[in-house]
């Protein structure tokens, strides 16, 4: 087998395991990669396929129904998946026409036998005669709405399209939602953070323009700069650096403060808060209740020389059990996740507007125990790397309700922007409050919200 034939059977396997065993294409392919031995351009080449076959799906989904004039559903998901994996190679890469679909039928063949193989082979022949522009048209009369058709153009969920365009209409900016989708299509580029503190970027990194700790390599492979740093310095998005960031700078650090990093997996903003907490003479917490993950959390912090607890329990159970204890929490709470749907573009397909209700309700929960285990004067910073206004604005706003003039809010935005070299652009929201929102399409970051309260 060759080493492109491999790539092609990385990709694939890795896109069945996504969809037919729930895998994070994020974890499982990098391990798939060195399994198969495929490194430079191949391994490149596996990547590509698997992240833009899964970030495109829904747009090639309405491309296979046309050709195959039959619902996708109704096509066995294994020979569903080569399809996706060949329109892609047809629409969206350089890869010849022949070799994309006469790689994808072989698949199809494995998987399913001939009369699979036959089928497939039809089906992409049929798309080959296409161009991509011509498909995109096709594509876009094929939908019954004008929501429908931007989900089916930019492969986003209906229900997601709308989310986003609320959240951009809260900051007076629903022109662009389309700006918005097309980022979510692209591979991020590799953001680095040095802990502060502890490790500088190297001498010909380009320094990022909103995080001080945030950088870029000019090229190459980041795994040897972070194995060679012992930890201190890793592969960060920057809006995860921003977020930890917020809640260390909000105000000046007093001496012995007490910091809990209420959800801390899988780590990065937990390394981050704990480089912070050695500089100025802090105590960091962690909690994470799933075992997996606070294994993680001890991982990334093994580069920062202070000691941190990580304790295992509920977050709403570990906050309530330390009332008026601590001066600052961050709180980065589990949510949709549509804030990285670039670098976990499954994520898109396996939620639903049903997911909402009970992940807004876990969130207030979390933060109206976090508010209670601050000291007074403490604060607490409410993550999520999700721009959806439940989520967000929804969730903020019940808990200052609940706590009333016990709590104030410290802007967010104002704090960034002051972290930052360049203007990072964060207008008011509709709300008035201080919630910062960072954007793919605007920051080049995870679509990640921040919002800073004080206990008075």
């Amino acid at each position: 087998m060759s080493a492109t034939v491999a790539a092609r059977r990385v990709a694939y396997e890795t896109i069945r395991a996504v969809h037919e065993s729930d895998a994070y294409a994020n974890l499982l392919l990098p391990t798939s990669i060195v399994r198969a031995g495929l490194a430079g351009a191949d391994a490149a080449l596996a990547t590509e396929l698997t992240y833009g076959t899964l970030r495109r799906q829904g747009t090639y989904d309405a491309v296979i129904a046309i050709a195959a004039d039959r619902p996708v559903h109704e096509i066995d998901p294994a020979v569903l998946d080569a399809l996706r994996l060949g329109v892609h190679q047809l629409l969206s890469t350089r890869v010849a026409s022949h070799a994309a679909v006469n790689e994808s039928v072989e698949l199809a063949r494995a998987a399913a036998g001939r009369g699979a193989a036959g089928f497939a082979n039809a089906v992409l022949r049929r798309v080959s005669r296409d161009t991509p522009g011509d498909w995109m048209t096709h594509v876009a009369a094929s939908a019954r709405s004008d929501d429908e058709q931007l989900g089916l153009l930019f492969s986003h969920p209906v229900w997601v399209v709308r989310a986003f365009r609320r959240a951009l209409a809260a900051e007076g900016r629903a022109d662009e939602l389309e700006a918005l989708l097309t980022a979510d299509n692209a591979a991020p580029r590799v953001t680095m953070a040095a802990l502060p503190g502890l490790a500088e970027p190297p001498e010909d990194a380009r320094r990022t323009p909103f995080s001080p700790i945030g950088f870029r390599l000019g090229g190459g492979d980041p795994e040897g700069i972070v194995r060679g740093s012992g930890g201190r310095i890793r592969v960060q998005d920057e809006g995860s650096q921003l977020a930890a960031l917020a809640l260390t700078r909000a105000m000046p650090v007093g001496a012995g403060e007490r910091w809990l990093d209420l959800c801390a997996g899988p780590g990065g903003k937990t390394a981050v808060l704990a480089a912070e907490a050695l500089a100025h003479g802090a105590s960091l917490e962690a909690n994470e209740i799933s075992p997996a993950r606070a294994g993680l959390v001890r991982r990334a912090l093994e580069g920062v020389p202070l000691e941190v607890p990580v304790s295992e329990q509920d977050g709403r159970v570990r906050a309530a059990e330390a009332r008026d204890t601590y001066d600052r929490i961050l709180v980065d709470a589990p949510c949709t996740g549509l804030g990285a749907l670039r670098r976990r573009p499954e994520a898109r397909w396996r939620k639903a507007p049903s997911d909402v209700p009970s992940l807004t309700e876990l969130q207030r929960e979390l933060l109206d125990a976090a508010v209670g285990a601050l000291k007074p004067g403490g604060v607490v910073a409410y993550v999520t790397c999700s721009p959806h206004l439940a989520e967000t604005a929804g969730v903020v706003a019940d808990v200052r309700r609940e706590w009333g003039a016990a709590i104030e809010e410290i802007s967010a935005r104002d704090v960034i922007a002051t972290l930052s070299d360049a203007d990072p652009g964060l207008p008011e929201q509709a709300d008035g409050s201080g919630r910062a929102q960072l954007w793919p399409h605007r920051h080049n970051t995870d679509a990640m919200s921040v919002t800073l309260l004080r206990r008075v």
